[in-house]
């Protein structure tokens, strides 16, 4: 079937993530350690995140956990045990702290702009909060160009699981198959053809395009190259 909507993820698909969550990582984890040098350190540690370099590691849970993801690892380290309250206050941190430091891809603006001319739905779909999401768009100038914006916390799930995806296809009245995902993560991959839709990576975000081949259907350095891509697709339905 012909693609004729798109499901963003938000951070290292539209906004690039070290630009942005490296320094708001950085005071977020000074906050929660209260200035305690060893706090922090161990809140670097189980976050995946170098303190040094202002920067994530691959598989640090900050790329592609859930604020509850995140609060469930530091939860220990802070000595807290009420982890719905401690996922609250982290998403408020991220939200204070990644505004200032908030950088969208260069190209960001005029793909979304292309995309709305082709007359597509766009819909987000983030493992970030739908607060922190709908702060962010709007920080950009970004929020009205989209049809639908989830976050972890939305009522459709988390991904990898699927309902961030179908939450879409229902809203826009569209088979899941004529979705497509367009993520920078394994789990962005993963809640797309769990759902169905077709599973477009962008290596843009922390993991390499080779390992992002496996799992999505199409691979791209970044969404510069989405509109033609789309394009390529669906003239070869139409053929």
């Amino acid at each position: 079937m012909a693609i004729k909507a798109i499901l963003f993820d938000k951070d290292g698909t539209l906004i690039d993530f070290s630009g942005t969550f490296g320094p708001a990582t950085a005071k977020v984890i000074g906050h929660l350690s209260d200035g305690h040098a060893v706090i922090a350190a161990d809140l670097a540690e189980v976050l995946g995140f170098d303190a040094d370099l202002k920067a994530c590691h691959a598989h640090s849970v900050l790329i592609a956990g859930s604020l509850r993801d995140i609060a469930e690892v530091a939860a220990p380290i802070l000595r807290r045990d009420d982890i719905d309250q401690l996922a609250s206050d982290i998403d408020a941190l991220y939200i204070l702290h990644s505004t200032s430091s908030l950088t969208p891809f260069p190209f960001t603006h005029g793909v979304l702009d292309e995309l709305g001319a082709m007359g597509l739905p766009l819909g987000i779909a983030t493992n970030d909060s739908e607060e922190a999401a709908r702060v962010h768009l709007a920080e950009l100038g970004l929020l009205e160009r989209f049809a639908l914006i989830c976050g972890f916390d939305s009522g459709h799930g988390g991904k990898p699981e699927p309902g961030m995806v179908l939450a879409f296809a229902s809203h826009c009245k569209l088979a899941v198959s004529e979705i497509a995902m367009v993520g920078d993560s394994e789990t962005d991959m993963k809640a797309a053809r769990a759902a169905g839709a077709l599973a477009i990576a962008v290596a843009s975000g922390e993991a390499e395009a080779q390992d992002l081949a496996e799992f999505g259907d199409h691979v791209l350095n970044d969404i510069s190259a989405l509109p033609d891509l789309v394009r390529k697709l669906n003239q070869e339905m139409n053929a």
